[in-house]
């Protein structure tokens, strides 16, 4: 297909006919281009060749990510529309030896999500075509649609032992009742089928039984038939997070003819309980970063990786299906938010409910095949009590005890929205600030409000809020000639009054996220994520990485804290005596020698700790003239390091 676009804005939308366009102007498809009247429909215009070999063959075209309410229109015809984007569109069509097509995109009336917040660049949220085009010939006889949906067992006192007992790291499900796998197949016949699909199933990347089945198929020209086979596993392997286990997948092939057609899946189970998730029976510790969206889905899933990372969440947006392949093969648990946020001028606190509904049924549609997916989420910061910033101190902490008192939020929307969602994953119906009464929070201290130090009084103040955490950060600038007012997402007043240049900015940021993180771990927080992975724009932002990819100091701060094994301070490094605690996020139990200096002081201890436990290590006395603890943890001949500046 041409890979020449040209946009332009929709100036009528024609009596039946394509979009009248006032200048066309080239653009790169998929992108978000800049420059446009981001409010209003826009057009967008290639031509082709026919795709087709023969005239047996049949035109077929595939859209994704056409934000959000896409028309198509092909040498003057309208083909269909499509919404929402994450879904892709799969129209036919009869095609001419040149052709000419038009997509026009518009912004959705509601769930706009991060997109309407000023936290990522407004052209970000620009209608257009994201993610890609293609078009291409398919024989007479083809899949439509393939479905495949995997199911395991699950025993219901697989929790009494969720630290150590269950399923082995490879396989066996939880309650020994093997796993199968409900294939869905739509045949679209072009002309008349009396054959059979051959349907196979084999390992992905590891030893294990292949199975094949025939399925027979008869259909009239013309038509369209379902078919459907479950695919039994007697002894399944399994997918895990990174950590605990590897990451096991099947795929299953469908073939009719000369038309083949592959899908991937993982087998695992999600259960959230009071301590967190519980993936196939077994204890996880999930911790992580927020994601926006912008960039290489792929290459920021190898950051996280980088940082020790063990969840991602996909914060107020839907991202494409590059991001939960990388997540799949990285051993990464997602949390999925639907496309909603309080944060945006425009947002609307009464969720339209019936739209949520059909967003979440589209996500589960379209993702819910992949292991990774591990959690939903619907409505994120539904208001924010400290959009007023508070300072630190006393007074401070007086004035927050009283926002928190009175903020009063009506989850019942994201609530009913969030009881329509299939109960094979966990769901947070809402995350949100102290106060609100979120079922997932967001913590802001040493951002706007107290400071970083304070987080042991905040938790024992308030201790809801570190069951699971849906974000925490400061932000940072990434160099000295940025502009804080241009940064999307960043308050220059929060900014300015923590840092004069770079360098502090990005010490400050680390310092934060690093106090607030080991906090969490110290309280076995069962999921966290940090506030965010990468800037969406150059100059700065609340991302340990750049827009680039370039790591700040919170990026090597945090990958210490999250650590499956780390050592980290009870309290501020500052002179004086502080506590050490061993944190363990493994299911192995540990003997390690764990070895910390301050000044000229240096001292070891052998500790035990349990499977997934923390433990008392000691004390460090920290001398007035040191200028930075270091902590050292020796397991399984590895050292691990930590560290503290003063």
């Amino acid at each position: 297909m041409t890979e020449e676009w040209v946009g332009g804005m929709v100036t009528d939308h024609g009596d039946g006919g394509p979009p009248t366009v006032e200048e066309w102007r080239p653009v790169s498809v998929p992108g978000r281009p800049a420059g446009f009247d981001d409010e209003g429909p826009i057009a967008y215009r290639t031509r082709f060749e026919d795709p087709r070999r023969d005239a047996e063959e049949r035109a077929l075209l595939e859209c994704r990510g056409a934000y959000d309410r896409a028309t198509f229109w092909i040498n003057g015809a309208r083909l269909g529309t499509n919404e929402p984007h994450f879904l892709p569109a799969r129209l036919e069509f009869e095609p001419e030896p040149e052709n000419e097509l038009i997509v026009v995109c518009e912004r959705p009336d509601s769930f706009a999500g991060i997109y309407e917040t000023d936290e990522v660049p407004a052209h970000f949220g620009t209608p257009g075509i994201w993610w890609g085009v293609e078009i291409e010939s398919r024989p007479a006889a083809f899949f439509r649609r393939v479905r495949a949906r995997p199911r395991l067992g699950t025993n219901s006192d697989s929790k009494q032992s969720a630290g150590t007992a269950g399923a082995t790291s490879t396989n066996a499900s939880p309650d020994d009742a093997g796993a199968a796998i409900d294939v869905t197949l739509e045949i679209d016949a072009g002309e008349g089928v009396d054959d059979a699909v051959s349907l196979s199933l084999r390992p992905e990347g590891f030893r294990g039984g292949a199975t094949m089945e025939r399925i027979p198929v008869r259909v009239d020209a013309g038509q369209r038939t379902t078919v459907s086979k479950t695919l039994t596993i007697d002894e399944p392997s399994l997918w895990w997070p990174r950590g605990y286990g590897p990451q096991r997948r099947y795929t299953v092939r469908a073939k009719l003819g000369e038309e083949a057609v592959e899908r991937t899946v993982g087998l695992r189970t999600v259960e959230r309980d009071a301590d967190g998730l519980l993936v196939n029976g077994r204890r996880v510790r999930a911790r992580g970063f927020t994601r926006l969206p912008g960039g290489d889905p792929r290459e920021d899933v190898d950051r996280a990786v980088d940082a020790n990372a063990t969840m991602l969440r996909a914060r107020a947006h839907v991202p494409p299906r590059e991001f939960y392949g990388a997540c799949d093969d990285a051993g990464i648990l997602v949390w999925q938010d639907l496309p909603a946020t309080g944060t945006g001028s425009g947002s609307d606190f009464n969720l339209p409910i019936e739209r949520g509904t059909e967003l979440a049924t589209a996500l589960v549609e379209e993702y819910g095949r992949h292991p990774s997916l591990a959690m939903y989420g619907v409505y994120d910061r539904p208001m924010d009590p400290f959009a007023e910033p508070l300072g630190s101190g006393l007074l401070a902490k007086l004035a927050l005890r009283y926002r928190v008192w009175r903020t009063s939020v009506d989850h019942g929307p994201a609530t009913e929205i969030a009881e329509s969602i299939p109960d094979d994953r966990p769901v947070v119906p809402t995350v949100g600030a102290p106060g609100t009464g979120a079922d997932a929070s967001h913590l802001a201290l040493g951002w706007q409000y107290l400071e970083a130090d304070d987080v042991d009084w905040l938790l024992e103040t308030y201790p809801a809020l570190h069951e699971v955490v849906g974000g925490f950060g400061a932000g940072s600038v990434a160099t000295d000639d940025a502009d804080p007012a241009a940064i999307p997402g960043i308050d220059p007043a929060l900014l300015e009054r923590r840092a004069d240049d770079a360098e502090t900015s990005q010490l400050d940021q680390a310092r934060t996220l690093k106090t607030i993180a080991e906090a969490l771990r110290r309280r076995s927080c069962g999921i966290l994520t940090a506030s965010t992975l990468r800037d969406s724009a150059p100059g700065g932002g609340m991302g340990v990485y750049t827009v680039d990819g370039e790591p700040k100091r919170a990026a090597e701060a945090l990958a210490r804290s999250f650590e499956p094994v780390q050592a980290v301070l009870d309290g501020p490094a500052s002179p004086g005596t502080v506590g050490i605690t061993l944190c363990n996020d493994t299911h192995d139990a540990l003997e390690p020698i764990v070895g910390w200096r301050a000044g000229d002081s240096t001292e070891t201890e052998r500790v035990s700790v349990g499977p997934l436990e923390t433990a008392a290590v000691g004390t460090v006395r920290i001398p007035k003239d040191a200028e930075q603890v270091d902590l050292e943890v020796a397991v399984d001949g590895r050292k691990i390091r930590n560290s503290y500046e003063l």
